[in-house]
């Protein structure tokens, strides 16, 4: 048996042995490693260098200037014009806030705008709930809100409980809200001081903040 064995072994390491030539092969050679050059040590520092400079991370997002809008060249009128439009249709949502204002104007006898700025102002919160994860468990941490994301989440609660009201055209649904928002009554106002509420009951899990 041992015998077989090892003229087994042989007649495998004689066949390893041969060339390819004279297995009827013509052996080419490679013509990759012929043609790419060889990178060194330097080389392969120097790219990932610069790969580490050009490519970040997290992307930041490079916020765009906003322009003011045309008839009362307000910032905030601009954005929140963006925020009610749907469907690309920004001159539909000019239209619904230019009546709104009017409509304002006509009932209050004041600046539309004077009411657009105080409904803002009274509707953008101080303070949030944000969810972390510690440990397993989900817990509700209350965080200072920036200024940015506190007139976003007013314009988009002032929006939301517009649409809500029953009845009329949007215009004066919106016009009704804002009113109501500026005189620190109506849905929004409420959505604000819910919002401070979790706030205050979550107030012992503030160390988690990040």
């Amino acid at each position: 048996m041992w015998e077989l064995v090892t003229v087994k072994h042989a007649l495998m390491r004689r066949k390893r042995n041969i060339s390819p030539e004279r297995k009827g092969k013509v052996h080419w050679p490679d013509t990759r490693e012929a043609q790419a050059p060889r990178v060194g040590a330097e080389e392969k520092q120097a790219s990932s260098l610069m790969r580490r400079q050009t490519v970040p991370r997290r992307k930041r997002v490079v916020r765009r200037p906003d322009v003011p809008d045309a008839k009362y060249k307000s910032r905030n009128v601009a954005r929140f014009t963006s925020k009610l439009m749907l469907d690309g249709k920004r001159s539909l949502a000019e239209r619904i806030i230019y009546d709104a204002f009017d409509a304002i104007e006509a009932k209050q006898k004041r600046p539309p705008l004077d009411v657009f700025e105080q409904a803002l102002k009274n509707a953008t919160p101080t303070v949030e709930v944000k969810p972390r994860r510690v440990g397993g468990s989900t817990y509700q941490v209350p965080i200072d809100v920036r200024r940015d994301r506190g007139n976003a989440l007013a314009m988009r609660w002032l929006i939301k409980s517009a649409r809500g009201r029953t009845g009329r055209s949007m215009s004066e649904k919106l016009a009704s809200e804002l009113m109501d928002a500026a005189a620190g009554q109506g849905m929004t106002i409420k959505k604000r001081e819910e919002t401070h509420k979790m706030a205050e009951s979550n107030k012992a899990f503030a160390h988690y903040r990040w």
